[in-house]
């Protein structure tokens, strides 16, 4: 995606910046109280920094919260071979070229996947780490079947091409709510239609799911420490619930403090739908840690 023609869709664009670290150049967004407690946000497969523009400015007034669109996604450069742990390390050259330690890390899907990666890796250590309808564990029936598809989608060079010239002919509020079971916001459909109907970032989407490894997703559960909060959508499609529940109690069995709380009537864009929910969550979690 170019900014020159798509940074005006880009919301709170005024918080976005171009850094260069790990040999990518990325499109992160920074904002809150420079003496505020860092707080790291990572978006889910197919969406960019847009997926937290109602939470995040709720967040502002107690951290400084950090958003980078993942490799390969909006405005950041796409990294060569996405598997989890080197989207890891890449984040993580992003972290320390931005001088920051996260005192608190919130994934959504693949993002959860992500922060358990950062923190079970030791790139980073916060204090506590928040699950949104985290893809934490192989789905059941699927097995290693879906990065399978999706790197047979993947090395078809015409597929992202004819993937986003598809999606001009489905509504994508009804796309949308088949696969994510959330209702979203004429905005939000807006914001995913402009991404999915961009070859470049369908592009990306399916390079991080072709590489992706859901088995090393699941040994990494084992090597977190810090608290856990797991936040899931009881309407979630995408994720199915019971997997924060089950993570929950894999956390609590070998001593990590977790909690899950199911969300009635969310879908896995939960945070989309209700963002003053999940920022009050959010606060109150902090404030058990002692960050608030």
């Amino acid at each position: 995606m170019r900014w020159d023609t798509d940074g005006r869709h880009v919301p709170h664009k005024e918080w976005s910046q171009f850094v260069t670290a790990g040999g990518l150049k990325w499109h992160v967004q920074i904002a809150g109280p420079q003496d505020a407690p860092p707080l790291l946000l990572i978006h889910g497969t197919g969406a960019t920094t847009h997926s937290f523009a109602g939470l995040a400015p709720l967040l502002t007034p107690h951290f400084r919260v950090i958003i980078p669109d993942l490799p390969g996604h909006g405005f950041t450069q796409k990294l060569n071979a996405p598997d989890p742990d080197n989207v890891a390390r890449a984040l993580a050259a992003l972290l320390a070229e931005l001088d920051v330690q996260p005192a608190l890390i919130l994934g959504h899907s693949v993002g959860a996947a992500i922060a358990f990666m950062l923190t079970a890796g030791g790139h980073v250590q916060p204090q506590g780490m928040i699950s949104l309808g985290g893809a934490l564990l192989p789905f059941v029936g699927m097995g290693k079947a879906f990065p399978g598809l999706a790197k047979a989608l993947f090395v078809n060079p015409f597929m992202p091409s004819l993937f986003s010239f598809s999606t001009r002919f489905q509504s994508m509020p009804d796309l949308l709510q088949r696969w994510t079971g959330s209702r979203s916001s004429r905005e939000q459909v807006a914001h995913y239609e402009r991404l999915f109907r961009n070859a470049d970032h369908t592009a990306g989407a399916l390079s991080l799911m072709a590489h992706w490894d859901l088995d090393t997703i699941e040994r990494s559960i084992a090597q977190i420490n810090c608290p856990v909060l797991l936040l899931h959508g009881e309407r979630d499609k995408t994720v199915p619930p019971s997997t924060s529940h089950t993570v929950a109690q894999r956390l609590t069995a070998r001593g990590t403090r977790a909690q899950h709380h199911g969300l009635p009537g969310l879908g896995h864009l939960a945070h989309e739908e209700a963002p003053e929910r999940h920022a009050h969550a959010v606060d109150d979690f902090a404030r058990g840690l002692g960050l608030l």
